[in-house]
């Protein structure tokens, strides 16, 4: 019998591994998850920052040449790149430069980190540092002006609450700044004052700008230092992209210089502030060469923080019946950004907190009907149960930060009473309904590590194993649907999810490696590890040493 040319060729194609096209990059060793069909795989090979192959190590083993790197990972665990949906990317940085007061377990403990600072750096001008937060201090109040004039009573100093909504300054930086009983708060901001009726020295949203002039302006020197640093920070963690918010319009061409130096290992989405967003609504949205810096999306912030009693509620906060949060842009000027953005084709992302500020927004992007430009509410923290379909309705990606919950389950129920709490950090509830919840870590509010956001959308619980009574259980996530917030949902929200997201032939090859199981491990496992790989591109920006 005679074979058929074309036939015998085909068979040989189909059983000749050796012929298959030599990889850049095989990655095994350990289980690979896919968010995909299949969901597992053991093998993954890579050619020119695309995915090539997925599938048993036996078959990977035709994509080997002599110029592959091969990377086993002992065991560890390999994802789609996992994205922050939500970070302030040059904050990260200066976190990481500036004063840290990240885990304070106390106001005291606060004077002694800015008394060691003071005394090792001997820094002139003014000082500044953030990350502090009051929850769970033994003194059960804010930061106040003495605390700080114990150590620096002639150097003015202002130091940043976690969530960048509130900054206390000592009597001095409040001299210099011009700031006593006399002066009035701004629209939407907050001095607060003790019994007789002096500053304490805590600045609520808008009224931190009354300080703001006593801040130098960073050099580019100092900027460039910072992005350095947060991209160094980011892919140790096992990001390989993030969604960065209230971008400065100079720092988008810094970036875009950046990266035609190649020092931009990251995917970087850009949401710019609406102050500055006049060339992004002129030009349209933009990236460089290589897609690895996208700028399409605006940011606006409707109310403030929680925490500091500045989002925005309908009914009187439970512990302090006298104020309701504070509205930081007025629906007016909302609306006027939503407008140029819609006509510009420009994403919008708008920071909403409270259940009045979350059913302002969702208003307003109703008026605007803008189909197809998915627009996102930043944290969306506290809804009105009748809000969140809306949500799905409106076509408007819920962007999350299950590290939100467990930190602020230690004062929420105090702020919101019990009956609250039905709409509020609805993670399960707004997937349930049809919505895209993508999720991020709000760092350096949150310390931004991907393990542990993942673990909040799980657990629900702190990173002691503790849930507060009745917080709502339900609302934790499976670990299939919180793969997504960081996966293909993030993807979603910034237009790529035809490219990132999942493991499959011909995606981009962004991956991140941790050393612990996130679909098996037991749940206080999961923060306890760390990122192995951090792939971007098909480059190898991290591997833990």
């Amino acid at each position: 019998m005679k074979l058929n040319p074309a036939v015998l060729l085909a068979s040989v194609l189909v059983a000749s591994p050796a012929l298959a096209q030599p990889a850049d990059l095989v990655v095994w060793g350990g289980p690979v998850y896919t968010n995909a069909t299949p969901a597992t795989a053991e093998a993954v090979a890579v050619k020119d920052g695309k995915i090539v192959f997925v599938g048993s190590r036996a078959a990977a083993q035709s994509h080997l040449g002599k110029a592959t790197t091969v990377v086993d990972l002992k065991g560890a665990a390999l994802f789609p790149g996992f994205t922050d949906s939500h970070a302030h990317l040059r904050g990260i940085g200066e976190r990481e430069l500036q004063l840290n007061l990240e885990g304070s377990k106390s106001a005291a403990e606060v004077v002694a980190r800015l008394k060691a600072y003071l005394e090792a750096r001997r820094p002139t001008g003014v000082v500044f540092g953030r990350g502090w937060i009051e929850t769970g201090w033994p003194e059960g109040r804010f930061l106040e002006r003495g605390d700080l004039d114990a150590v620096a009573p002639d150097q003015p100093v202002l130091l940043g609450r976690a969530d960048g909504h509130a900054i206390v300054a000592n009597s001095a930086a409040l001299k210099a700044a011009g700031i006593d009983e006399n002066t009035p708060a701004p629209a939407g901001g907050e001095i607060l004052k003790d019994k007789a009726g002096k500053p304490t020295g805590m600045l609520v949203d808008n009224a931190m700008a009354l300080v703001r002039k006593l801040q130098t302006a960073p050099t580019e020197a100092d900027r460039r230092a910072a992005f350095d640093a947060a991209f160094k920070v980011e892919a140790a963690y096992g990001w390989t992209g993030v969604h960065s918010m209230s971008v400065a319009w100079d720092d988008v061409r810094l970036l875009e210089a950046l990266n035609a130096e190649g020092r931009t290992p990251l995917r970087v989405y850009n949401a710019v502030d609406v102050g500055q967003a006049g060339p992004l609504f002129a030009e349209g949205p933009r990236k460089t060469r290589d897609g690895l810096i996208v700028t399409r999306a605006i940011k606006m912030y409707t109310d403030g923080a929680l925490g500091s009693r500045g989002a925005a509620l309908f009914e009187p906060y439970s512990d302090a019946p006298g104020t309701t949060g504070l509205i930081l842009t007025p629906p007016e000027g909302m609306r006027e950004a939503m407008a140029k953005a819609k006509a510009a084709g420009i994403q919008v992302a708008a920071h909403a907190i409270g259940d009045r500020g979350n059913a302002s927004v969702l208003d307003l992007m109703a008026e605007q009907k803008p189909d197809g430009l998915r627009w996102r509410i930043e944290h969306a923290q506290v809804v009105r149960p009748a809000d969140l379909p809306r949500f799905r309705t409106l076509g408007v990606v819920a962007s999350m930060q299950p590290s939100h919950a467990i930190g602020d389950l230690h004062f929420a129920p105090a702020r919101l009473g019990d009956k609250r709490l039905d709409g509020a950090y609805a993670w399960e509830t707004l997937i349930k309904s049809g919505a895209v919840v993508a999720g991020g870590s709000d760092a350096p509010v949150e310390r931004g590590d991907p393990l542990i956001e993942f673990y909040a959308a799980v657990a629900r619980k702190d990173l002691s194993g503790f849930s507060a009574p009745n917080w709502r259980p339900q609302e934790a996530l499976s670990r299939a649907e919180a793969l997504k917030l960081f996966t293909s949902n993030a993807a979603y929200a910034r237009f790529s999810e035809g490219e990132l997201g999942t493991i499959q032939v011909g995606r981009i090859a962004d991956l991140s490696g941790f050393s612990v199981d996130l679909m098996t491990a037991p749940e206080a496992a999961i923060p306890k590890g760390h990122a192995v790989l951090t792939v971007v591109g098909g480059k190898v920006v991290y591997r833990k040493p």
